[in-house]
């Protein structure tokens, strides 16, 4: 049996997502800040994390995962993706509101369970905002990493994925008809605000705000 609690599972999984914006170690003040708890929290959580193996922590440096540490979270995140596609696809719920389900989902332990998940659901590559499903063997595959606010004028692309997983965001873009799979034409970028004006099927004319288009990933159009 596992000797992990749920917290010690979100913090492996949240020490992933941040090492994976950009740098291999995290500060105590960047969880601290994301998980809305003092410092001195976070300090005893970590702490415990070392002790079991599954960080490493020197006081006033950064944190990074080891082995088995980035092991266990690739799991804990592979869980939490397939979740969200039953949750989608089975049930019907819409993708603003199956993060907080899978948050639960994620923490039931059963590699049988899960494996018959991932071939019930016909082993999903991606989850319904577009996020990479770590394969059974823990490897994550690559996601995209070009946002539609980096596009110029004229430029084609596909709708890939999704950087804010809030419900407010995806309601709104939902609303917008911006979907995952859909083609994005850039016709216009605003030189004041950097606002784009965007033409998706069949034809319509969006309004795109850069604080949107900088939290949508794309790829290259389907041919």
């Amino acid at each position: 049996m596992s000797t992990h609690s749920f917290t010690e599972e979100n913090y492996l999984k949240l020490i992933y997502a941040l090492a994976n914006r950009g740098t291999n170690e995290v500060s105590t003040n960047a969880l601290a800040e994301v998980t809305a708890t003092r410092a001195a929290s976070v300090t005893d959580m970590l702490k415990r994390l070392a002790d079991k193996e599954l960080i490493h922590y020197r006081k006033y440096q950064g944190v990074r995962l080891t082995d088995e540490g980035e092991r266990l979270a690739l799991k804990i995140i592979r869980r939490h993706r397939l979740w969200e596609v039953f949750l989608v696809d089975k049930l019907g719920f819409g993708w603003d509101q199956v993060h907080e389900m899978a948050e639960e989902l994620e923490h039931i332990r059963s590699d049988e369970l899960v494996e018959r998940l991932d071939t019930f659901l016909d082993n999903p590559q991606f989850d319904p905002h577009g996020d990479p499903i770590p394969t059974p063997a823990g490897h994550m595959p690559d996601a995209p990493s070009q946002k539609l606010a980096d596009l110029l004028p004229s430029e084609t692309a596909c709708l890939l994925g999704v950087l804010d997983h809030s419900a407010a965001f995806l309601q709104h873009l939902d609303r917008s008809g911006l979907t995952l799979g859909c083609t994005v034409n850039v016709s216009e970028i605003s030189a004041f605000d950097r606002s784009m004006r965007v033409t998706i099927p069949p034809g319509q004319t969006l309004f795109v705000s850069y604080d949107v288009a900088r939290n949508l990933l794309v790829g290259p159009p389907k041919p």
